[in-house]
């Protein structure tokens, strides 16, 4: 039975790789600040935090690792100080590469961000373009994926990826999904007719492992095809939950002058990176990791969010009622979004 490592595994794409990896017969250490609400006679859980160089010497003395699959990050809308942020997914990141170079463990599976850039760049983006981020999440991950540069001993698979969503995914999305549920008008930016990738859970989970497989480094962008504008995605969840919601308009231009004051106040969850979700295109290429792996994806955008907010339907009120988990396993707090949605 191989023997994964997985970083962030008590987190919301972690978690599914972890238990996929268990559906799948390998053995599963995973290590997260949050404990582990999985069991699994296949499942190790340790809580700690991988900038803890010792705790890792521990975590890698056992039975060697085929693989580590490294998911861990602090996200810039959870409640963490910004040098939290940046040294859990810089230094963090490197440490967890050191500790594979030290115990002979080659393969490493990064997963990175599309927040890499800030604006819609007109066509698909490629994986030789270079990165442009503006927000400290961005700029982080960027960062480790240089560190990362510093390991050519080591096979290290980046692989970028938009919005993951499935049964499960909140944060965010669990406002949107309240408008919804609730009748609520559900705001687009402009006409809405911007077209922004997911990727679904278990697609990326799919690539992750088929990249066990791959013989080299390198870097790939992941995402769905067929996408549609955001209008459209909305639409599709409103008809599926039956209720009296309707998507409605906000002029862009001073609607993102709000957006970006109400930030830099500390009123809002919106950043930087949901500016540009909400208003402008932004596509990943995907022909790379379709030839090199073999790799397709199988949900749309509007089917992977209909799975997220049903998950949300069936268990609202249990879900609003979470704390000690990741951020994307629980609603992330409206701020001054609770008075739009107070007009709707």
């Amino acid at each position: 039975m191989k023997r994964i490592l997985v970083t962030g595994g008590s987190g919301f794409f972690g978690g599914i790789l972890k238990r996929r990896l268990l559906a799948e017969g390998f053995a599963v250490v995973n290590i997260d600040l949050v404990a582990d609400a999985d069991t699994h006679p296949s499942l190790t859980g340790v809580q700690g935090d991988i900038r803890d160089k010792e705790l890792l010497t521990e975590v890698f003395a056992g039975e060697p690792f085929a693989a580590v699959m490294h998911c861990a990050a602090m996200l810039a809308h959870d409640t963490i100080s910004a040098g939290d942020l940046w040294t859990s997914n810089i230094d963090g990141t490197r440490n967890v590469a050191e500790a594979c170079r030290t115990a002979g463990v080659r393969k490493l599976i990064f997963i990175s961000t599309n927040c890499l850039w800030a604006h819609n760049v007109g066509h698909e983006v490629t994986e030789d373009e270079p990165p442009a981020p503006v927000e400290l999440y961005g700029r982080s991950k960027l960062a480790g994926e240089q560190a990362l540069q510093q390991f050519p001993e080591l096979d290290v698979i980046t692989i970028r990826c938009p919005t993951i969503i499935d049964e499960g995914r909140l944060g965010l999305l669990a406002i949107l999904f309240e408008f919804i549920e609730d009748g609520k008008r559900v705001w687009v930016v402009g006409d809405g007719s911007n077209r922004y990738q997911f990727i679904y859970a278990q697609d990326l989970a799919t690539a992750c492992l088929q990249a066990l497989n791959y013989p080299a480094a390198n870097l790939f962008h992941i995402g769905s095809e067929n996408v549609t504008s955001l209008r459209q995605v909305y639409e599709a969840v409103i008809r599926a939950a039956g209720t009296r919601a309707r998507v409605a308009r906000l002029p862009k231009a001073p609607t993102l002058a709000a957006m970006k004051l109400a930030h830099k106040l500390g009123i809002s969850p919106l950043g930087p990176y949901h500016y540009r979700m909400i208003a402008e295109d932004f596509i990943f290429d995907t022909t790379r990791i379709r030839r090199q792996l073999g790799w397709r994806p199988t949900v749309t955008n509007d089917e992977m969010m209909v799975k997220a907010f049903l998950y949300y339907r069936q268990g609202r009120e249990a879900i609003h009622a979470r704390r000690d988990v990741s951020a994307h396993s629980k609603p992330t707090p409206m701020g001054v979004i609770r008075l739009l949605k107070w007009i709707s």
